[in-house]
């Protein structure tokens, strides 16, 4: 076994009581710091100005000044998860209806025995599982920009791992790890790459023949590092960082595979109802630009179809769905409280001093490793601003300017912010998506970051690589 891939088999001795802090205890810590913090960081702002090509307010480079401080009180700290919750209403009532949702057609009994017998042709191939799915996520998130709709298939895609003797850290790698990958090698990304080149003033998905390349090299050694952990805990199961959890809480997501039983009539048409709506919404995104409300009018809608054509009577389809929504209320509160801990960075005013702190640090960097600065510089930024197109209208027409400033091309400038607004998306306890899916598999997020760490070091690597080769060859346009 290579020394970099984390070893649990000693954790796993401790047990889960000694071992786990509950996921909601280690937000509220995150939280009760930030307002700690608005009382030691100076407030400061930066005139902002609409951008006429993206409708965003951007930022103006040299504009920022401190300001009287507003430090975050104790009704603020306690208000701080309501406002957060406020925040992200469309993503918390858009996963209670993916858990009423799938609650229902589980009711039915279609997707166990239809997944079932999927597993039980491919036995003996399952990892194929892992390059197909990712492949699939990878894609979505770098042509369309997906990332919070992959929620839906958390439970889906737990189900398949615990099912083939894989952890549930490879249920969540499979889907965000790809998705990562996906942002990081964006190739079409209204969202991430669309609002940056606009605010930049290049042309629109220009430089994408090098973008595809970091895409495919990303791609590759994320599949290469899941499959081969994948591989590790499916001869070890105790090599998983998540064995003793799953054990304790998933181990009842198995699906038997023996002596199964065939798909009834009725299963049959309530798995075409779930198709079908999946069908529909990755048309919908990709055609019409649909989003979180859009998606969760179609799930709702095929929980209702699915569930009266599977035979479920209208009582039960309410039970079910109450069911499933109380399933998903801890990630809806982790996610709440990812987005307090922003809310009172923010509304304290610190937000801009931050800013403008690591743009002082990054101006120091020489001009020849300036976009391994920029790459660093929205790393640590995207921790307290995970929205791309939130971090695109604040930081890059700082970022452009530099760019100018130091000879470097605004292309270049605008793949360190790609590469940097995608990685510590799914590291930071800001990143809301990433608690709640863990949250949904009952995995720790200190085992998510053990899990993950060495792939992140291999990540920063390749970014360094490419941007290296950006800097040095005048990537451009512009």
């Amino acid at each position: 076994m290579l020394k970099i891939l984390p070893d649990f088999t000693k954790d796993n001795e401790k047990g889960v009581k000694k071992e786990a802090i509950h996921p909601m205890l280690l937000m509220v810590i995150v939280v009760v710091l930030c307002a700690f913090l608005t009382n030691i960081i100076p407030a400061g702002q930066y005139e902002r100005v609409v951008n006429e090509k993206t409708e965003r307010e951007i930022v103006v480079p040299d504009s920022f000044q401190y300001i009287e401080r507003t430090p975050a009180s104790v009704l603020q700290l306690l208000m701080s998860l309501t406002l957060g919750m406020q925040e992200a209403a469309g993503i918390i009532f858009f996963l209670l209806i993916i858990g009423g949702m799938f609650a229902i057609i589980n009711g039915t009994g279609a997707l166990n025995v239809g997944i079932a017998n999927v597993l039980k042709k491919l036995k003996g191939r399952e990892i194929l599982l892992i390059p197909i799915l990712m492949i699939c996520f990878g894609c979505g998130s770098a042509f369309c920009g997906n990332f919070e709709e992959f929620l839906v298939f958390v439970p889906l895609i737990l189900a398949c791992c615990i099912t083939v003797g894989y952890d549930s850290l490879t249920a969540v790698g499979i889907i965000f790890i790809s998705a990562t990958a996906g942002y990081a090698g964006s190739i079409t990304n209204a969202f991430t790459e669309g609002t940056a080149q606009k605010i930049a003033d290049i042309p629109l998905f220009s430089g994408m023949g090098l973008r595809i390349v970091l895409f495919i090299t990303l791609e590759i050694v994320s599949i290469a590092y899941v499959m081969w952990i994948a591989h590790m805990v499916k001869v070890n199961p105790k090599f998983s960082g998540s064995y003793l959890y799953d054990e304790e809480f998933n181990k009842g997501k198995k699906i038997r595979l023996d002596n199964i039983s065939k798909l009834s009539h009725r299963q049959i048409y309530a798995l075409i109802a779930f198709l079908l709506g999946m069908i529909f919404a990755v048309f919908g995104i990709i055609k019409w630009g649909y989003y979180v409300d859009e998606l969760a009018a179609i799930f709702l809608a095929v929980g209702i179809i699915g569930g009266a054509l599977g035979g479920l009577k209208p009582k039960d389809i309410c039970e079910y769905f109450v069911k499933g929504c109380k399933d998903m209320m801890l990630p809806c509160i982790m996610i709440g409280l990812a987005n307090a801990a922003i809310v009172l960075l923010r509304d304290a005013n610190v937000m801009d001093t931050i800013l403008h702190s690591l743009d002082g640090i990054l101006q120091k960097f020489p001009d020849s490793v300036m976009p391994i600065g920029m790459f660093i510089f929205h790393e640590l930024f995207n921790v307290i601003v995970p929205s791309g197109s939130a971090q695109a209208a604040i930081t890059m027409p700082l970022m452009t300017a530099l760019a100018d400033k130091g000879g470097m091309t605004r292309q270049t400038a605008v793949l360190a912010y790609q590469l940097g607004d995608a990685f510590t998306n799914i590291m930071a306890p800001t990143g809301g998506e990433i608690l709640a899916a863990l949250a949904i598999c009952r995995v720790p997020f200190s085992k998510w970051v053990k899990y993950l760490f060495p792939l992140f070091i291999i990540w920063w690597l390749v970014a360094f690589v490419f941007l290296l080769y950006a800097a040095s060859t005048g990537f451009g346009p512009v």
